[in-house]
């Protein structure tokens, strides 16, 4: 039965080779843990209940990640469809990432809200973050084996910012 299921998972998802598993594996454990973080961050009950509602959380964070997931498969272009767990893993790791490496890059420029107006700290933050995230884009991209789905993404969204005159077609 077990065999069956991981059977017909592998279709629907057009896997063909075991090792593939791995990315909705790396998709699960990412969900459920943010769906915990989540409700530790935000919830203020015992232990059990809040691991209870985070679980829940990354059950709902998994329906919100298939549903886009089925809204994206006929817009993003790729060889076979588990590919496009690959590419969210890589939008949810460079998106924490550029924050993450956003703030102590703030703070070693010795910008702070207290030194600073709040409306153009937001703005520096925002600006810095956006240029790690171009970089761990591409670069996350290559280590999921996605460069080249990332790279036209990139290409297209510079020219949206008015940036398409440095790049070539």
């Amino acid at each position: 039965m077990i065999n069956n299921s991981v059977k017909k998972f592998k279709e629907k998802w057009e896997i063909n080779n075991n090792w593939q598993l791995i990315f909705p594996l790396i998709g699960l454990i990412i969900c459920i843990y943010s769906g915990i973080k989540l409700s530790f961050k935000y919830l203020n009950f015992d232990l059990i209940i809040n691991l209870l509602i985070g679980v829940i959380l990354g059950f709902v964070i998994i329906k919100l990640c298939l549903f886009f997931i089925n809204k994206l498969e006929r817009k993003w272009i790729v060889k076979q469809r588990w590919e496009l767990i690959r590419i969210f893993i890589v939008f949810g790791l460079t998106g924490s990432s550029s924050v993450f490496i956003g703030r102590p890059i703030i703070k070693f420029l010795g910008i702070s809200k207290e030194n600073l107006n709040v409306l153009l700290y937001w703005t520096i933050f925002v600006i810095i973050s956006l240029l790690f995230y171009q970089i761990f884009l591409l670069l996350l991209g290559f280590i999921f084996g996605q460069f080249k789905f990332f790279w036209n993404f990139e290409k297209k969204m510079l020219r949206r910012i008015g940036l398409g005159k440095f790049i070539k077609k």
